[in-house]
């Protein structure tokens, strides 16, 4: 089509794939998975399409020129090559960010100031007056990333993170983040054919991701602005049409979400994240040690959590890790049960052999993502032994 353009989509390491398949579904063209981003094709509504709908993407970018840098005169020549004023009005404001990994340029800031410079420069020769950076509520995100001597310029489509949906306001001591939840949920197969249980749910964000990946609820519905919407070419009849053909695609859900937590805060905390992203009804949040509960129907169970880490929370760790095998292996037959940690370590206390292990990072923390797989008989065989 003569007005699709290229555009990444940035995320998390061991999600590329996963993305991929999302934006295939989501019907955009030339997909092309990478490290921590995927390329594609598409045109302005597939742009708005993506930030809205996409689970597992961090933001979208617009690439809009790519240029070699091998000193600091060339990086201020080649931002120079763009008419920013096709972006921009002396009036408005930006910010930059920038990520380097070159031997050339070893500090992101001075790269940035560096830019900066350079559009500044531009709008002062042209008309003598120039635009402000604002770093925290800017009129155009501008994304600069060097790699060797490749320094690509992109324009930023979403804005803040697409982390932030909007239904988080109320959050305990280590909140998962949401890409990274959802990017748990669709590695394990998570598709709403079953009943989900979060055990050690804190507020709530997995199971928010699991009842809108169930019920094919877009991300971000609940998102309240995306940086697209300060540019010259926004569109919010087209942005209207494109919200309510995604919203049209929501499907019925007929089994159980519920959530556990030990902690009567996290409990409510979790029960006000779900009423603000309006999955109340999807979901239960109960004030319950998960060590003490057992399966409560016979059909399959479909389990993902985040255990608390020892780094951060007060637990004895070989006991803690010890008993979510015990109670796995005695309560909860007919289970597939995934959850993350960063501490590889216990994974040897929890005294069950995973059938699956994928490398994922929880912030800076390297991590697993494990499977556990209690069968039909798994309780009877306990008491067997």
């Amino acid at each position: 089509m003569e007005n699709n353009y290229a555009m990444v989509a940035k995320t998390f390491f061991g999600f590329e794939e996963i993305l991929a398949r999302e934006l295939q579904q989501l019907g955009a063209q030339k997909v092309e998975a990478g490290v921590r981003m995927v390329s594609f094709m598409g045109d302005l509504g597939f742009m708005y399409k993506a930030n809205l709908a996409l689970r597992t993407a961090l933001k979208i970018l617009k690439p809009i020129h790519n240029f070699r840098a091998f000193n600091e005169a060339t990086l201020y020549r080649g931002i120079q090559m763009v008419d920013w004023s096709q972006y921009l009005d002396a009036s408005q404001t930006f910010v930059i960010d920038a990520t380097v990994h070159s031997d050339v340029f070893t500090h992101s800031e001075f790269v940035a100031q560096k830019c900066k410079d350079a559009i500044v420069d531009q709008f002062r020769n042209k008309t003598g007056q120039r635009p402000s950076v604002d770093k925290t509520h800017p009129d155009l995100r501008i994304n600069i990333h060097i790699a060797k001597e490749s320094c690509n310029v992109s324009l930023d489509t979403s804005g803040a993170s697409l982390h932030h949906r909007g239904y988080r306001t109320a959050t305990n001591i280590a909140p998962i983040n949401e890409v990274l939840a959802a990017g748990m949920l669709l590695l394990s197969g998570w598709d709403g054919t079953s009943d989900f249980l979060d055990p050690m749910c804190g507020s709530g964000t997995i199971l928010a991701e699991a009842a809108m990946i169930a019920c094919n609820i877009p991300a971000n519905i609940n998102r309240r602005e995306f940086a697209f919407e300060k540019w010259r070419d926004w569109d919010n009849e087209l942005f209207d049409m494109i919200t309510n053909s995604l919203l049209k695609k929501t499907r019925e859900f007929h089994y159980s979400i519920v959530g556990y937590d030990k902690a009567p805060s996290a409990v409510q905390k979790a029960k006000d994240n779900l009423k603000n992203a309006n999955l109340d009804d999807y979901v239960k949040v109960y004030d319950r040690n998960f060590f003490d509960t057992q399966k409560e129907n016979k059909g399959p169970l479909h389990v993902v959590f985040n255990p608390p880490y020892g780094e951060r929370l007060d637990i004895h760790l070989e006991r803690f890790y010890r008993e979510i095998g015990d109670t796995l292996k005695t309560n909860y037959p007919n289970t597939n049960a995934w959850f993350i940690t960063g501490n590889l370590e216990a994974l040897k206390f929890v005294g069950l052999k995973p059938s699956r292990k994928i490398k994922l990072f929880n912030g800076s923390l390297e991590a697993r993502f494990v499977k556990y797989e209690m069968y039909e008989g798994s309780r009877k065989a306990k008491f067997q032994q």
